[in-house]
C-alpha cells in the first residue's frame, strides 16, 4: 500500500511507561488506525512490527460462511472493538 510518501525509517523514543508512537507517515501508509492491534516479532535483525487487527477473531467464525462474508464480519467486529475502546478511553 503506497501513498507516494514512502519512508524508509524514522526514529521515536520509548516513554517511561514503555509506550512508542508510530510515526504518522507509517500509520497513514500502512492503514493503522486508533484501536488497531500490532504484533511485535523478534527477528535475527531486530524487531518486526505487523498489523494484527483484522486477523484476530477470524478463527472463531464458522467455516460454512463465504470468504467475502467472513471478511465483512471481521471488519465489522474490528470497527466495533475500535468504537468500544474509544468510548472506554474517552468517556
Amino acid at each position: 500500500m503506497s501513498t507516494g510518501n514512502d519512508i524508509e525509517s524514522e526514529t521515536t523514543r520509548i516513554t517511561r511507561k514503555g509506550q512508542v508512537t508510530i510515526p504518522k507517515a507509517f500509520r497513514d501508509e500502512l492503514g493503522l488506525d486508533e484501536g488497531d492491534e500490532i504484533r511485535w516479532e523478534k527477528t535475527e535483525d531486530g524487531i518486526r512490527i505487523k498489523k494484527a487487527t483484522g486477523s484476530a477473531g477470524r478463527g472463531m467464525l464458522v467455516e460454512d460462511v463465504a470468504a467475502e462474508k467472513r471478511e465483512e464480519m471481521a471488519e465489522e467486529m474490528a470497527a466495533e472493538i475500535r468504537k468500544k475502546r474509544r468510548t472506554e478511553w474517552h468517556p
